[in-house]
């Protein structure tokens, strides 16, 4: 590895990364019988946007399933890093704040959504990304 930083934001990257697909797989039920299911899904997707009419809950979540699950692979590949960690900053943002509205702020601190949110952002700063599809792009 050329640098502790280059070790660091290749492992910020790839945990996000873990962090979105793990999620997406769970409501798919990819994790048997740990996973939360789809219906579980949709029902906390309502309860997170109460301020919400709860017809929106399985348009919000089939959207929410699809951005994180591209978000996941994009980060996954190192393709577009820096474009795909601000969305992926913004997207835990407004569920971070979606979560504080509905639940209050200590299930968004509970869960680390923030931190999450803010790790994608830092991500977004770095000015290289070794062991990715754009450093190969960029040589």
């Amino acid at each position: 590895m050329k640098t502790q930083q280059d070790a660091a934001v290749f492992l910020l990257r790839i945990t996000l990364a873990a962090g979105f697909l793990s999620a997406v797989a769970s409501r798919l039920n990819l994790w048997g019988a740990q996973s939360s299911g789809w219906k579980n899904f949709v029902h906390y997707t309502a309860e997170t946007n109460s301020f919400l009419p709860s017809s929106w809950a399985v348009i919000i979540a089939v959207l929410s399933t699809i951005a994180e699950l591209s978000i996941g692979i994009l980060l996954l590949l190192g393709f577009q890093i820096k474009r795909t960690a601000r969305y992926a900053s913004v997207l835990t943002l407004f569920f971070a704040l979606a979560m504080s509205i509905s639940f209050g702020i200590k299930e968004s601190l509970d869960y680390s959504v923030f931190a999450f949110s803010a790790g994608a952002f830092l991500l977004s700063t770095f000015s290289r990304y070794e062991w990715s599809v754009d450093q190969f792009l960029h040589q």
